[in-house]
């Protein structure tokens, strides 16, 4: 027997133990990490009415069967959008997904013409498949647990590899204010995050040398600039 889809938020398990306070607004389950912030930075650049949910992950939340009925990844963010298409609630997870749909939603942050767009979502893929895996890998060897390996070869690889992603980007951005040149968009909300998450919390900017990349730099200050950036970056608020 084919279950019925939900139509409503209290159809989702996940509510029941981050219960919604303003159902109407879209629901935001997260954490401020790189992949966390992209999505609340949108919401804020945006200004979609919305409430965060903090998935804590010393409490091991996303391992949680009701945050596993919403992303089976059990990775932040996912949302839950009570008015999504055809004004039926939809729940997503992925954050490039995310970023797509939002942009799509409120018809802001992507280009509206067909050979804009795809180059953005480009971007977007380019950040989701190359700077987020490759610096997060960096991190783990750099200032985690890598750092107990005493074969240096796995973190000069991804070191190696961050640098050539980071030449990449650089030299996308020769010329341009942003990736997509005059026009910010989601391929700079998916990016710049983990940028800055390399050079502060990985600390991590020596290593990979980041003052070779002067446009990287360049155009990470004005996106930490932007009050919409810095209010994302701190939702959900930690506990």
């Amino acid at each position: 027997m084919t279950s019925l889809p939900p139509s409503s938020l209290s159809d989702f398990p996940i509510t029941q133990k981050w219960p919604a306070q303003h159902p109407e607004r879209l629901q935001l389950y997260s954490l401020p990490t790189p992949n966390g912030v992209k999505v609340s930075i949108l919401l804020e650049e945006t200004g979609l009415a919305y409430e965060p949910h903090l998935v804590n992950f010393q409490t091991n939340d996303q391992l949680t069967p009701e945050f596993i009925s919403l992303n089976p990844n059990n990775k932040i963010p996912a949302i839950i959008d009570p008015d999504g298409p055809g004004g039926q609630p939809l729940a997503l997870f992925e954050s490039g997904a995310i970023l797509l749909y939002l942009a799509e939603k409120t018809g802001q942050f992507i280009p509206q013409d067909a050979a804009g767009r795809i180059e953005t979502i480009q971007w977007v893929m380019f950040q989701m498949g190359g700077i987020g895996p490759m610096f997060g890998q960096l991190g783990f060897f750099h200032k985690f647990a890598g750092k107990d390996y005493e074969d240096r070869r796995p973190r000069d690889r991804y070191v190696a590899e961050a640098k050539r992603l980071l030449g990449v980007l650089d030299q996308r951005l020769e010329g341009r204010d942003w990736i997509m040149g005059d026009a910010y968009t989601i391929a700079d909300i998916a990016s710049f995050p983990w940028i800055r998450n390399l050079i502060g919390f990985y600390e991590a900017g020596e290593l990979v040398g980041i003052n070779d990349f002067p446009n990287v730099l360049r155009v990470l200050a004005a996106f930490v600039a932007r009050p919409a950036v810095a209010r994302g970056l701190e939702i959900p608020k930690r506990g």
